[in-house]
């Protein structure tokens, strides 16, 4: 094996963690947003933890986390919360950081 082949395989590999990373990340990310959401719409327990779930589900149906976002936007609303795309995003960039440090801290 040339020392290329050797560069290509090391990068492959680190593309690999890099998107496994991305993803748990993402995932937890819907997660923690689902819960957030379930707070708001006065869900708790075993109940928002289902949410949660579904939160999660809704995001693999969907491209770019439209999933995750467009149902917690509907629930919220169809509840009468006052909150916009905006205000999701935003908790969605806050949540992230959240997930990566968690996924990268394994809990």
């Amino acid at each position: 094996m040339t020392t290329f082949d050797e560069r290509e395989e090391g990068f492959e590999k680190k593309f690999a963690v890099d998107e496994e990373l991305k993803f748990k990340a993402e995932a937890r990310r819907n997660k923690l947003l689902g819960l957030w959401a379930a707070e708001k719409l006065g869900i708790s327990g075993d109940v928002a933890t289902a949410y949660a779930k579904e939160v999660v589900a809704a995001d693999f149906e969907a491209a770019a986390d439209r999933g995750a976002l467009h149902k917690v936007l509907k629930d919220l609303t169809a509840k009468g919360n006052a909150v916009t795309e905006g205000d999701i995003r935003a908790k969605m960039d806050e949540l992230l950081i959240q997930a990566v440090a968690q996924v990268k801290a394994g809990v």
